[in-house]
């Protein structure tokens, strides 16, 4: 197949519009439909349904969409690298981890970041699945266990527990449990403990749920479960990294936590050179020490 009708028809696909695309291209309307028209004839098949309000893909168009944005994808990441020099840090860096760690730790912190490279672009990916970074689905992972493949380079950034916390006036109004029995008599929320989390998240949603709780309320991250904490709602599961950056939450039964989950950095090998992997990982392990730090001295504050 032509890679160049093959990038119009990205383009196109991407855009879902003729006139779009060509506007993208800076090419004629009629010029990007007689090769998206070519590229069909040639594959013999239809790509796009026509109709008033633009254009949908067929299923055979929605496969080759697919293998494009793959080469895409590629191409950009490849361009990228060859960019990378001594002196310059820019181009798209794709970085994964998920929900609750990258938009209540990470993401707040990358102002620093873009301060220092302000032509580096982030493309962060928010999910619980776990990306394939040899097969490029991104660049870099933070992830919640040691990943298992043996062409990534890893490095374990620290270790979190997950914890019980309320707000102030919630536990003003129904009272501070001493014992976990006392949860009988408060609402729980937590990521459901079949859902996709942390191990060591869903054992102790487990056993607290063998302790007759009276409520419960669960949500498919851990930026929710915040939310529901916040807002009065009931007492929740997290992550202990939010300490620092929420002091109002307080954290109920002490004596109750998780095992410690490891948190690790990834990425492929054959990112080991690049300028913008070496920039972020700089940048993430300045960030853990600063945040290891005030914890010691907000702990030191209340031992005092």
């Amino acid at each position: 197949m032509d890679w160049d009708k093959l990038r119009i028809f990205h383009a196109v696909a991407d855009a879902g519009s003729l006139t779009h695309a060509g506007d993208t291209l800076h090419l004629s309307q009629s010029a990007v439909s007689r090769q998206i028209r070519a590229l069909e004839e040639g594959l013999n098949t239809t790509l796009f349904h026509r109709h008033a309000r633009g254009l949908i893909l067929t299923e055979q168009g929605e496969l080759l969409f697919d293998a494009t944005r793959h080469m895409t994808k590629r191409l950009e990441a490849a361009a990228a690298r060859i960019r990378d020099s001594e002196e310059e840090v820019f181009g798209e860096l794709r970085v994964t981890t998920t929900i609750g760690f990258g938009s209540l730790w990470l993401a707040p912190r990358l102002p620093a970041l873009y301060e220092k490279y302000p032509d580096l672009k982030i493309d962060l990916m928010l999910e619980e699945r776990v990306l394939d970074l040899p097969m490029r689905e991104a660049d870099v992972a933070i992830r919640m266990k040691e990943p298992s493949q043996a062409d990534l380079i890893r490095r374990k950034l620290m270790a979190i527990n997950m914890r019980l916390y309320a707000s102030p006036s919630y536990l003003e109004k129904h009272g501070t449990p001493q014992t976990l029995e006392d949860l009988s008599e408060h609402r729980l929320i937590s990521q459901n403990a079949n859902s996709a989390q942390v191990s060591s998240g869903a054992v102790l949603v487990r056993e607290l749920m063998s302790y007759d709780v009276g409520s419960h309320l669960t949500v498919n991250n851990y930026f929710g479960v915040l939310q529901g904490v916040i807002h009065d709602l009931g007492i929740g599961v997290l992550p202990d990294y939010l300490t620092q950056d929420f002091p109002e939450i307080v954290r109920v039964l002490p004596d109750v936590e998780s095992n410690e989950v490891p948190v690790f950095l990834a990425y492929p090998e054959e990112l080991r050179h690049s300028k913008r992997i070496e920039a972020f990982r700089e940048f993430v392990t300045e960030e853990v020490i600063a945040h290891r730090r005030r914890l010691k001295e907000a702990a030191a504050g209340e031992s005092a």
